[in-house]
């Protein structure tokens, strides 16, 4: 149902961003990407000449309502978020500008072109698992409720709600998913596990983990969960049936930080440089995982790649990324201290 749609994808030259983009292309859909910039280190600049790209910020109403009626978008990726931990305990309010103000934008002016102008927009927003906050059962699941207590696991699960409503009190064809930690080629952000990890090991350094090690997460790999999206959006174009729901990304491999660690290490064959741990994190849930079992019943998806096999290639792309660029990006250098890579918990 893609060929010869129009979508656009919203913070398009962020990790997911391009691979999603790269996806809809080979499902014949016509792309344009927004964002507010596009880093020279962003692996959309691969497809400036096969998509369109405009710069700005997903909060302007005028512009949002603008690209859908100029351009007939039939559909919206809305991935645009502040998405890091980190920098929403720091800048709360800046991140639920972002992550909520963003979203009730996008979903306004869906709503907009349909009531208006009678024309179909679908949006897919894009969620997190920590829309959920902490429960003690676990893997999560979509009815579990959404109790977000930090900044960032609020933001997501103010979106999540807010995309919820305008389903049901306006019939907009909407769903959400919520995704596990995504890894793969082009995250330059060395705060996160993956890359930080791989970019340590690489330089023969020990990587430091700023948790004591033991947090729980899934960790998808970029692709996959690119091709999930899609599915997802092509389901909702051909009918109805999925109209506001909710969907789990998941390969189902639950592992600790320290598990994690040592698989890059062991793929790496670098066992001899132990992690460092400083025990510092805070503001995190220990245990924190979800279950796919909707997404692959609903629209077929299953994952391309096991953990190692994304974790492979991933290590593949960051190995010729640094010999091709000499030295990590500012954004990545901000991620380094003491020697080493700062590891976040989650």
């Amino acid at each position: 149902m893609l060929p010869g749609k129009t979508i656009l994808v919203t913070g398009c030259s962020g990790l997911l961003g391009p691979w999603l983009c790269d996806a809809l292309l080979d499902a014949g859909a016509k792309v344009i990407g927004i964002d507010k910039q596009f880093p020279v280190s962003s692996r959309i600049n691969r497809l400036s000449e096969r998509i369109e790209l405009i710069e700005g910020n997903v909060r302007d109403e005028r512009l949002i309502g603008n690209v859908l009626s100029q351009h007939n978008v039939s559909f919206v990726h809305h991935l645009a978020a502040q998405a890091l931990v980190g920098v929403a305990a720091k800048d709360p309010v800046g991140t639920f500008r972002d992550n909520v103000e963003g979203t009730w934008t996008i979903l306004e002016a869906a709503r907009k072109r349909r009531d208006q102008d009678g024309l179909y927009c679908g949006v897919l927003v894009a969620s997190s698992d920590k829309a959920y906050g902490e429960h003690t059962n676990l893997p999560y699941r979509e009815n579990f409720p959404l109790q977000g207590r930090y900044p960032y696991d609020v933001s997501k699960s103010c979106a999540d709600l807010i995309a919820q409503s305008y389903h049901h009190s306006y019939k907009l064809p909407v769903c959400i998913v919520r995704c596990g930690n995504l890894f793969g080629a082009g995250d330059l952000n060395l705060s996160r596990i993956v890359p930080g990890t791989i970019v340590s090991l690489l330089r023969g350094e020990r990587p430091i983990i700023r948790s004591d090690g033991t947090p729980v997460r899934d960790y998808i790999y970029v692709h996959d969960a690119a091709l999930a999206l899609v599915a997802i959006s092509s389901a909702m174009l051909q009918s109805e049936a999925i109209d506001g729901q909710s969907f789990n990304i998941s390969n189902d491999e639950p592992v600790s930080v320290l598990e994690i660690v040592a698989m890059l290490q062991q793929l790496m064959g670098r066992v001899d440089l132990k992690p460092q741990i400083e025990g510092t994190a805070a503001l995190e849930i220990h245990a924190q995982y979800l279950n796919s079992s909707k997404l692959r019943q609903a629209v077929g998806w299953r994952p391309r790649y096991t953990l190692k096999a994304g974790l492979s290639e991933t290590i593949a792309w960051y190995r010729q990324y640094l010999d091709h660029s000499g030295s990590e990006t500012t954004q990545a250098e901000s991620g380094r201290r003491n020697g080493g890579v700062l590891v976040e918990g989650s």
